[in-house]
C-alpha cells in the first residue's frame, strides 16, 4: 500500500482515537499490524502524529494554557494550577521512564492491547455503576478540583500503560471513582495529557530520530496534519457528547473490540 495513503489512514486513526476513552496506542498497534506498516519508520511516524493530535488540545485550550505561564497560573487557590497538572503527572512520568523499555519490548502485541481494551471498558462500566445517582455530589468544574483528586487521577493514569486500556479512559474512569464529573474528567485530562505526552514522545523521537531519511519527511507531515486536525474536530465532538451522555457506549465498543483483536489475530 502506498506510504502517503498509510499516512492518512494512521492520522486518521490517531486522531480520532487519541483523546477518547478507547485506547489509541491499542489501535495504532492493530492498524499497524493489519497494513503492515511496521518498524522503525513506523515508530518515528507514531511520535509524529501524537504530536499533531496534541497540538490540537492545546489550541482548544490555549487560554488555559497561557494561563499556566502567570501568576495565577502557580496559585493553588485560584482554579487548575500548575500544581495541579503536576500532581497527576509526575508520578507516572517516573514510572513510565523506568518501565519504558520492558513496555515497548513486552507489551506491545495485540495480545496486551486486547486485555487491555476489555479491562479498561470494565473499569469504564464500573465508574458509571459507582456515580450513578451521585450525579449532584460531583464537582463539575475543573477549576474545583483538589490536588488529592488530582493525585488519584495521576494514579489511575499508571493503569495506561499497558497498551490497550487507554489513558483517556483511566484517568477519566478515575475523575468519576474521585468524585468528578464526566465533563470535569476529560478537561482535566486533555490538560494534563499536553505536558504528559509532550514530553514521552520527545523522548521517544530522541531515540529513533536516527532511522530518518529526508524522503520520510513527506510521509510525516501528511500523518501530523491528519492527526492535528481529526483530533481538534473529535476533542470538541466528544466534550459535547460528554455532557448529555455516559461512557457505556465507549466501553461496549471497547470489549467488543477486544474480542475480534483477540479473534482476528489468534484464532
Amino acid at each position: 500500500m502506498d506510504l502517503n495513503l498509510i499516512a492518512v489512514i494512521v492520522g486518521i486513526v490517531e486522531g480520532l482515537t487519541e483523546f477518547l476513552p478507547v485506547s489509541s496506542t491499542g489501535h495504532m498497534i492493530i492498524v499497524g499490524h493489519v497494513l503492515g506498516f511496521e518498524g522503525q519508520l513506523a515508530d518515528v511516524f507514531d511520535v509524529f502524529v501524537q504530536l499533531g493530535a496534541i497540538l490540537s488540545v492545546v489550541f482548544i485550550y490555549k487560554e488555559r494554557f497561557a494561563r499556566f505561564f502567570t501568576k495565577d497560573g502557580w496559585d493553588i487557590n485560584k482554579g487548575l494550577s500548575v500544581w495541579h497538572v503536576a500532581a497527576g503527572i509526575v508520578p507516572v512520568m517516573l514510572v513510565a521512564f523506568f518501565l519504558y523499555h520492558y513496555i515497548k519490548e513486552y507489551l506491545f502485541s495485540p495480545f496486551t492491547v486486547a486485555i487491555g481494551l476489555f479491562l479498561g471498558g470494565l473499569l469504564l462500566m464500573f465508574a458509571e455503576y459507582r456515580t450513578k445517582g451521585r450525579e449532584a455530589e460531583l464537582v463539575d468544574d475543573v477549576d474545583k478540583i483538589s490536588i488529592r483528586q488530582a493525585v488519584w487521577v495521576g494514579i489511575y493514569q499508571f493503569l495506561s500503560l499497558c497498551p490497550g486500556f487507554s489513558r483517556s479512559g483511566s484517568t477519566i474512569a478515575g475523575g468519576l471513582l474521585v468524585g468528578l464529573t464526566r465533563s470535569a474528567a476529560a478537561n482535566y485530562t486533555f490538560v494534563i495529557a499536553v505536558p504528559l505526552m509532550f514530553v514521552a514522545c520527545i523522548y521517544d523521537l530522541l531515540k529513533n530520530l536516527q532511522y530518518l531519511s529526508a524522503g520520510d519527511l513527506q510521509v510525516l507531515v501528511i500523518g501530523f496534519v491528519v492527526s492535528f486536525i481529526v483530533a481538534y474536530i473529535s476533542v470538541l465532538w466528544f466534550l459535547k457528547f460528554l455532557q448529555n451522555s455516559k461512557l457505556t457506549s465507549f466501553a461496549v465498543y471497547r470489549i467488543l473490540l477486544a474480542g475480534v483483536t483477540y479473534w482476528y489475530f489468534y484464532m
